[in-house]
């Protein structure tokens, strides 16, 4: 056993050494139009030897290490009371986010307009979350193309507003609407995969959508990306200094009031917050509708499932449309809020933590995703001397998060049903 595992030990080592060395151990430096190859620093290299034997050590002393870390008290323990029931916990759940959402309507008006900016991306990816979590956490079906759906949300916005002059209220359904039909078109292909098989199929179809964007110039500017998206007006008002569409008029102007630019922003809050409500009450009418119920059929057992009549097809294609939905929501607020998006802002990482978000607040439970947006977004802003180590230390934390607590934050938790025991 010993021998087996200083043999593992030396070829993981190694592979670490294939992979990172060539990466971190060598530099390329531009000389005018030549290219010339480089080492790079010898800390680097001493990193990469000392990473190489880290991953060394740990694969030698893993059943030690892991059941040292098991033996650690768990400082999110199981509890041992039974399930509450359906109808209290349900209650207690709505009272708890009736009183964040009141004080998320007043809590603009006291802070810093780079505080209300910085809330108005969390519940960009609030709203990221709560629609994932449709696909993942309910459904069962592992997506790692989500963020196609996100960005088929901004870009129709974009492309409407440049071409045709539609506002962000008008953009806004066409945009959820296009990016569900998108989500449709995905799950056809994907009804008889599970697993690794159906990740991999997302995985392509987001990078497809990326690749697409990327090369299609002529429409979507490719790697320049579309700018100019203009605001949210509230009743034809606008919130810049200067009125930029005619028929329109400046909102500050028509209450008499001086001009500021963090009204602006703090409207856009608020359309944020408002949208984020509209997809947590209505995902939360799906999951105790019977197409509910029958996501969760189907991710416990698909075989059940499909034994008790379920039709599997509907039950998948239901699930990827919803999702994709509120992704195309969100899509359409980053669009206004940026002002500008390119394919850069599409890529596989946002679908990786946002997926990480529905895994670290559990899978299923929308309060849990609620908080598990918010630390994942506002901690890496809090500690911004650590960016360099940011996924670094993020990745840690799944991995510890995995040992102490898989089932996430705030699972989600059903009432069971015991027999008794015929003797």
């Amino acid at each position: 056993m010993a021998a087996q595992n200083l043999k593992h030990a030396l070829f993981c080592a190694v592979i670490t050494l294939i992979i990172s060395y060539p990466i971190l151990g060598f530099n390329l430096v531009a000389h005018g139009i030549d290219v010339t190859l480089t080492g790079a620093q010898a800390s680097t290299i001493v990193m990469v030897f000392l990473a190489a034997s880290v991953v060394f050590l740990f694969q030698l002393f893993r059943d030690h290490i892991m059941a040292t870390l098991k033996s650690i008290p768990n400082p999110l323990p199981e509890s041992q009371k039974a399930p509450m029931a359906e109808n209290k916990r349900a209650k207690i759940e709505s009272w708890v986010i009736t009183g964040i959402v009141v004080l998320a309507l007043f809590w603009p008006f006291f802070v810093s307009r780079g505080s209300v900016d910085l809330a108005t991306l969390v519940l960009i990816y609030i709203m990221l979350a709560l629609g994932l979590n449709v696909v993942v956490g309910l459904a069962g079906l592992l997506d790692l193309g989500y963020v196609a759906f996100y960005a088929v949300g901004a870009y129709t916005f974009a492309l409407l507003s440049e071409y045709y002059g539609i506002s962000f209220w008008m953009a806004l359904p066409i945009g959820a609407m296009l990016a569900a039909l998108f989500g449709l078109v995905l799950g056809f292909p994907v009804l008889r995969l599970r697993g690794d098989y159906l990740a991999i199929v997302t995985l392509g179809f987001g990078e497809i959508i990326r690749i697409l964007l990327n090369n299609w110039t002529s429409l979507t500017g490719g790697p320049n990306g579309i700018g100019g998206i203009p605001e949210p007006t509230l009743f034809g008002m606008e919130f810049g200094r200067r009125v930029k569409e005619e028929g329109n008029v400046s909102f500050h102007e028509t209450f008499g009031i001086a001009y500021s630019g963090e009204d602006k922003v703090i409207f856009l809050y608020l359309i944020a917050l408002m949208l984020a409500v509209f997809t947590a009450l209505i995902i939360r009418r799906f999951m105790r509708m019977p197409v509910g119920r029958a996501w969760e059929a189907l991710r416990e057992d698909e075989i059940a499932a499909r034994s008790l009549g379920l039709n599997r097809t509907a039950v998948k294609l239901t699930a990827f449309t919803i999702g994709a939905f509120f992704a195309g929501f969100a899509g359409t607020v980053f669009a206004s809020k940026q002002g500008f998006i390119s394919p850069e802002s599409f890529v596989f990482l946002e679908s990786a933590i946002v997926l990480a978000i529905v895994v670290l607040g559990g899978m299923g439970s929308q309060l849990g995703v609620i908080l598990a947006a918010i630390a994942v977004t506002i901690l890496p802003e809090l500690a911004r001397e650590f960016s360099e180590y940011r996924m670094l230390i993020f990745g840690a934390a799944m991995v510890l998060m995995m040992v102490w607590r898989p089932q996430g934050l705030l699972p989600m938790r059903r009432i069971h049903i015991e027999l008794n025991k015929q003797e």
